[in-house]
């Protein structure tokens, strides 16, 4: 074959690298880093917090609900089951 330049064959081996791995890094979809002013970092992170506090009150809120459904459910006011069964069999 024809000879070839380094230039060339630096690039036919990058194409092979490329070929041969997945190995890539993804495309930087996000803008790079911004600089913010200690204000907005400030107003930012109560902002944060404040969503966080509120899911965590949903969450305590869904969860003690949950709980009080279970007792609800476990609640029998005409005695346990086994002593249905008893008293169904005092009655032969």
């Amino acid at each position: 074959g024809s000879p070839i330049t380094a230039e060339e064959r630096r690039l036919r081996d990058k194409k092979h690298l490329n070929d041969i791995t997945a190995a890539q890094l993804p495309p930087l979809h996000h803008s790079p880093a911004k600089l913010l002013s200690i204000e907005e970092s400030i107003a930012i992170q109560i902002q944060q917090k404040e969503a966080y506090e509120e899911m965590q009150a949903k969450l305590a809120a869904q969860k003690l609900a949950e709980r009080l459904d279970i007792k609800m459910l476990k609640f029998e006011p005409e005695g346990e089951p086994s002593m249905q069964y008893r008293e169904v069999r005092d009655e032969d």
